[in-house]
Order: C-alpha cells, then structure tokens, then sequence
C-alpha cells in the first residue's frame, strides 16, 4: 500500500529550481557499526528511501541530490533505480562531518551553474517521516526569509550549561515559550548559504551540527524563519529509535508492515509444504 498523501492546497508556481539535497553520509556508530542506519528498512522500506520518497512526492520540488558513504554508494543508487524516483540528479560521496557532505552538496550546485536564488532544502536522511506541510511550509518562507529551518516547540525546560571542574553546571534557563529543537529541512537561498560556508571555511574552530548554525554564527544579521515540525519528524539515532519509527510508520501507512512480513512468509512456507507432498 503507498503511504496516504496529506491533501495539497493550490500552490503558487515555482519560478526558481527549489533542490532538495538528502544527507545519508553518516554511518552512525551509536547506532550499528556494521549496519548503516540509512538503509535499515522501517515499515518495509530503507529508510534513506523514505526521505527522498518524501522529496519526491512534492510537486514543487524539482530536483533532488542525495549524498551518501562511499561504503553505501552502490546500494542507495540501486534503491534510487528500484524505486523509480525521478527527480534525484546525482549521488555524490560526502565527508568526514556533516559540514562537510553539506559543502560538497554546495560545491556540485555551484558546478552546475545553480541560480544564487535557487531555494536549497537539505534534509537528514535519518529523519524519514518529514511531513509535506513542513516541506511546504520550508519553501513558502523563503518567499520571505533567506534562511528557515523546521523545528519543533520544546515541551521540556531547556538548560544551557557551561564546565566547572568535571561537572556541568547550569548557566541559564531560556524562556520554554522561546525554545525549540531543530529539525530538518533546513532551507536556504543558494548564495546564502553558500556565502555562510565560504566565511565558516576560513575558521579553524568550524564543527556545526547543523546548516542554520552556519547562517547564525557566520551571517548574525541574517533571521532564520521557524517553520512548524512535529513530533513524528523523528531523528533515527540509536536502535532504541527504531520501535518509534516502526509505530509512526504502521501510522503513515495505515497497516502494520511486520505482519505483512510475517503472512508473507507463512505463505511461502505453505507453498512449500504443499509442494512437497
């Protein structure tokens, strides 16, 4: 059964090429070693396929750059032609940090004469349940902004802390109303974004863990807009993750994918049976 489509309002027309650029480089140690997240199936399906599936399904996205290990090259082109989706452009090999398959992605646009108004959305790979309203509602603000990043109201007290010995001790306690954690997509004008890594590059201390990071601390004058995320927006980081996904799947897709798995099988083991009588 394919995943139930959320309804799609008359959007306006896209007049610069909005490219969805999918980060599946990371190979997670605290997950699985041997195992990359990215191609761990969830509701029957890899889940580097259900982030790009999400990309793919939106009518205004036009292109599509998917970023992976060298180690899963070959896989996630295989899934790529399996699955059809024919927006993706080019698979590329990315870095030794996240900051760094970013900067490749930017380095491939720029190549290949991308407009510098051209909207970019890069997305983590590991979070396969991103909404077309998020994705929508990313490229809709930068009608507006020249950065935005989905994130999600914090329902926890947010603690900045700072060292003290070996301990953490707590600095201060921002507002909750005011405290959000990121999410993904992460959206930005091509030279935005662009400009942002080419002034980061130049810093020795340079480790962001995430795209609108570069913008804030490099480009201070430049507002990111929030776009609204969602619980369900989940990061895959450990394999205690996985159950929640497996739950937010059966949901998305209106059926529990195991015991299809499951009568799949019972199928198959009876039809050897009967074969052998």
């Amino acid at each position: 059964m394919e995943v139930q489509s959320e309804p799609s309002p008359v959007l306006p027309a896209q007049h610069v090429p909005v490219v969805a650029v999918v980060l599946a480089a990371g190979f997670g140690t605290r997950f699985d070693p041997d195992n990359p997240k990215q191609l761990v199936s969830v509701g029957g399906k890899p889940i580097v396929c259900w982030s790009i599936e999400a990309f793919e399904r939106c009518p205004r996205v036009s292109d599509i750059v998917v970023v992976v290990n060298a180690k899963v090259r070959d896989t996630v082109e295989s899934l790529i032609g399996e699955y059809g989706y024919s927006k993706v452009r080019v698979v590329i090999d990315g870095g030794a940090e996240r900051v760094d398959s970013t900067a490749a992605a930017l380095d491939t646009l720029a190549a290949a004469g991308i407009p510098d108004d051209a909207k970019i959305l890069i997305h983590d790979a590991v979070r396969p349940f991103v909404s077309q309203s998020a994705i929508d509602g990313s490229i809709d603000a930068l009608d507006q902004f020249k950065a935005a990043t989905v994130a999600y109201a914090s329902t926890d007290t947010i603690l900045l802390t700072q060292d003290l010995g070996d301990l953490k001790v707590i600095r201060s306690v921002p507002d909750r109303a005011d405290s959000y954690r990121a999410q993904t997509p992460q959206s930005f004008r091509f030279s935005t974004i662009r400009h942002a890594y080419e002034l980061a590059a130049a810093d020795p201390d340079f480790h962001p863990t995430d795209d609108t990071r570069v913008v804030v601390d490099y480009l201070p004058d430049e507002p990111v807009a929030i776009v609204g995320g969602s619980e369900t927006n989940l990061k895959i980081t450990t394999l205690a993750d996985i159950p929640t996904a497996e739950r937010i799947a059966e949901d998305l897709l209106g059926h529990d994918p195991k015991e299809e798995a499951r009568a799949r099988m019972h199928a198959l083991l009876a039809q050897a049976a009967g074969q052998l009588r």
